[in-house]
């Protein structure tokens, strides 16, 4: 019993001296090991930085909200406040007071961290901070807004649930977008769950950068929705157009379509998330005759004026069928580019020697990477000359065994457009940081010259013929307006074939004197029609015609002849009978007006020989009689009429009714004439009209269509 009694007596001596070691001896370092298991850190998110376009437009920003909680044992904290906050929180929410006090109640006796709602907004939120009761909790957290919705997204690109960009711009500057984040201390409890309490301690997040691209969003949204148009019109899969400054290399516009929503990008399908500007890889077509071209003036292998005999527009190369869309006969090499003849072109390629012909294509960039600033860039593929069969050169001097990016088409095109000069393409032009100082700034990057000037002013024109209605390009013609470009046709090369598939395109730049854009529109798979003129070429047109409303420094400058004919001369009528001058003024197409009674002019209204607008009403007054002033009679002399825009029949008959022989040049309607209309001259003398044939958009435009 003593033994025992013993031995119980040991046990509270035990616990005693346990108690003073830990609270005396190892105390502080028991405290210790107890704050790092329980206390943490969790990082506070940075805000992204925002993405602006060209001229300061919020393309991309960020939506702020905030999570609400309480903390209930906060010393000085009564249930009232928890009540008054609780009717706060409801009137800026859609729950009731009632439900928020029940989850109060229903949380365990010890929890310091009662989640009441997330997802507040901001301007809740001051609410809630008014109250001013310490027990609230207001947790701050960041989604990405893209305010524009679907506008640029293949440039903007999208984040993921953890605000990473995954595309684009947002993946491309994503180290200075996302900045750096603050942390939070936070308490853990026994199961590891982290719990948050007031005036807990933390560091604020570093803010990301502002990102200003080079888009206009203005801009972008013509080329969105003439592309969009585009693909519609031509029953097509889908679409792709850029255009950039070929001065500098700065992208205005890129899209694809169809688009997607960054806002919630899963909901669309991964083929309309990718940029196939710069990661699908195509065989061009015609338009990389523009290179061939280039190659063969420049090594000596062709003269524009050069005749060709492409017979019946097929041509057997190697076992390998090639055909014109069309037979032309003899054409010469200027007009082989204005007609597209592959022909043509295939039998100037093989004079190029291959060596020079492969470095003609290298130097254009073809077979590596522009380093655009964007992700997800193919480099195109572009076999040496050892790996050429026979055929190789003849089918890629018309844009088939080579595969190229549509941005590297457009690049070649901006060479072109730029003097010869290669310029790198880019998309973001600088990064500001928090105090709007620049950390990072693109600038314009010339890369190499791939053509001699002296080539340029030798093509250039060449290039213009393409977009009249001799080219292949007249859809993409803007009356006074120059532009200069190349259109394509190639079929699809799918499972180790060619399918009855194709990519209709049009590059081009746009004004031809003095080049400030270039645009490359690519439509795949069209039903409508497979030809890059007749497809892409409107797309291209109606891009430029809205740039010539937005952008002052383009304008239209309408044909010399085409103002001339918003001109008449006013003809002398005095003395002609109502009948003769209607029929006189019909055929001058002159608005006019008569006042008085009788059947006789005698006075009008601007005088013989002045002009007048056409829109404008000559005045005529009439009266029974005729007295008309002597002096204007001549016996000898006669006033030459205006015969401009009559019928080369018409002006004839008219100039012989007035005393006066002609001399015919041409056929068709009258453009000009000499002696110029008004002037007095002898009778018999010879009168010289030129005709020329007018075409359709001219008519059109004539007859008010």
């Amino acid at each position: 019993m003593f033994v025992v009694f013993g031995l119980l007596l040991l046990i509270p001596l035990a616990i005693g001296l346990q108690i003073v070691r830990v609270q005396i001896l190892d105390g502080s370092r028991l405290r210790a090991l107890w704050s790092a298991q329980a206390l943490d850190v969790i990082p506070i998110p940075a805000q992204r930085g925002i993405i602006l376009d060209s001229k300061g437009r919020e393309l991309v920003g960020n939506t702020v909200t905030y999570t609400v909680a309480v903390d209930p044992h906060i010393p000085g904290v009564t249930r009232e406040d928890l009540q008054l906050f609780t009717r706060e929180l409801a009137a800026v929410s859609n729950r009731s007071a009632s439900h928020y006090q029940q989850r109060i109640r229903s949380a365990a006796p010890t929890s310091r961290y009662i989640v009441l709602e997330r997802n507040i907004s901001e301007e809740a939120a001051d609410q809630l901070r008014e109250t001013g009761i310490r027990a609230v909790i207001l947790e701050e957290q960041y989604r990405r807004r893209y305010n524009y919705e679907s506008l640029a997204s293949h440039v903007i690109g999208y984040v993921n649930h953890e605000l990473n960009g995954m595309a684009g711009i947002e993946s491309s500057y994503n180290e200075y977008l996302r900045g750096v984040d603050g942390q939070r201390q936070v308490r853990r409890d026994r199961s590891g769950r982290i719990r948050g309490y007031v005036g807990a301690p933390r560091r604020q997040p570093k803010q990301g950068h502002t990102v200003i691209s080079t888009i206009d969003s203005q801009i972008q949204a013509i080329a969105e929705e003439e592309l969009r148009k585009g693909v519609v019109r031509g029953m097509a899969r889908r679409g792709s157009i850029i255009l950039m400054d070929p001065r500098t290399g700065e992208i205005k516009a890129l899209a694809n379509y169809p688009s997607f929503d960054p806002n919630s990008p899963a909901s669309s399908p991964s083929e309309d998330r990718r940029n196939t500007v710069i990661s699908d890889i195509i065989e061009p077509g015609s338009t990389f005759k523009l290179i061939t071209a280039v190659a063969a003036l420049e090594n000596g292998a062709v003269e524009l004026d050069e005749l060709f005999d492409t017979g019946d527009g097929r041509r057997l190369i190697s076992g390998q069928l090639m055909r014109d869309h069309d037979p032309m006969g003899t054409v010469s090499f200027r007009q082989a580019i204005q007609k597209s003849s592959n022909i043509a072109t295939s039998k100037v390629a093989e004079r190029i020697p291959s060596e020079s012909f492969y470095q003609y294509v290298r130097n254009f960039g073809f077979g590596s990477h522009t380093y655009v600033d964007l992700p997800g860039e193919e480099a195109g593929l572009l076999r040496k000359p050892y790996q050429w069969s026979a055929v190789t050169k003849p089918w890629m001097s018309i844009g088939y065994e080579v595969q190229v990016t549509i941005i590297q088409l457009a690049q070649a095109f901006a060479a072109f457009a730029n003097g010869g000069v290669i310029t790198r393409p880019y998309i973001v032009d600088r990064v500001l940081d928090e105090q709007g100082q620049t950390v990072h700034r693109n600038r314009p990057e010339n890369v190499r010259r791939a053509i001699k000037p002296a080539t340029i002013e030798q093509l250039g024109p060449v290039f213009e013929s393409v977009v009249t209605d001799s080219g292949t390009a007249s859809y993409a013609r803007v009356e006074g307006f120059r532009i200069a470009g190349k259109t394509g046709t190639a079929q699809k090369y799918i499972d180790g074939r060619y399918q009855t598939q194709y990519l209709a395109s049009f590059a081009g730049y746009f004004p031809a004197e003095d080049p400030q854009y270039v645009c490359l529109v690519l439509i795949d798979e069209p039903r409508l029609s497979y030809y890059g003129g007749f497809i892409a070429g409107p797309v291209f047109r109606n891009v430029a015609l809205r740039l010539i409303g937005l952008d002052d420094g383009l304008q239209i400058i309408p044909d010399e002849e085409q103002v001339r004919g918003q001109w008449a001369i006013v003809p002398d009528l005095r003395g002609m009978h109502r009948d003769e001058a209607n029929a006189v003024l019909s055929d001058y197409n002159i608005r006019h007006r008569y006042s008085g009674n009788g059947m006789y002019i005698t006075a009008q209204q601007p005088a013989p020989g002045e002009q007048l607008m056409r829109s404008d009403l000559l005045q005529l007054s009439l009266s029974e009689s005729i007295s008309i002033d002597s002096s204007r009679i001549s016996e000898h002399h006669a006033s030459v009429p205006d015969v401009r825009g009559m019928s080369m029949r018409k002006a004839s008959t008219w100039l012989r009714k007035s005393g006066f022989e002609v001399q015919m040049v041409g056929s068709g309607t009258v453009y000009t004439q000499f002696p110029e209309a008004g002037g007095q001259y002898r009778k018999g003398e010879v009168v010289t009209v030129r005709g020329r044939a007018r075409d359709l958009p001219s008519i059109l435009s004539q007859k008010g269509i």
